[in-house]
């Protein structure tokens, strides 16, 4: 059996951030939401039943505090880029999306964000 799609997901991983241009944004962090969708390589074999056959997504899950902590982003699209280039690094990652947004920032949407992908080849 060839399994021609793959993906790892984590969904609406919240977090303060220290983000935001305005000065008001500068004095605290805010609430962030992070989806990651990462694209892995078609299978043409079954895999074992082993953490060490796929790309394990607790990587990610634990990186992504460390990347935000103790510094500020002007913008989404800075954080968004630097969370794809983290996906990027992962062996047997294809290609990657992110999504970063914004939560609390308006009172009559649901949330303002970036959303950014990136393919790397098969």
């Amino acid at each position: 059996m060839k399994i021609t799609h793959r993906r790892i997901r984590i969904r609406e991983y919240s977090l303060p951030v220290s983000i935001g241009f305005y000065e008001v944004e500068k004095q605290r962090p805010q609430r962030v939401l992070i989806d990651i969708d990462l694209r892995l390589a078609p299978l043409t074999k079954a895999i074992p039943d082993d953490v060490q056959a796929t790309v394990n997504y607790d990587l990610v899950h634990k990186a992504i505090p460390g990347l935000v902590a103790g510094r500020h982003f002007n913008l989404q699209e800075t954080l968004c880029h630097e969370l794809l280039a983290l996906c990027a690094g992962l062996d047997g990652v294809t290609g990657a999306r992110v999504w970063v947004r914004k939560p609390d920032i308006y009172t009559d949407c649901e949330s303002a964000g970036y959303e950014a992908e990136i393919d790397l080849g098969a």
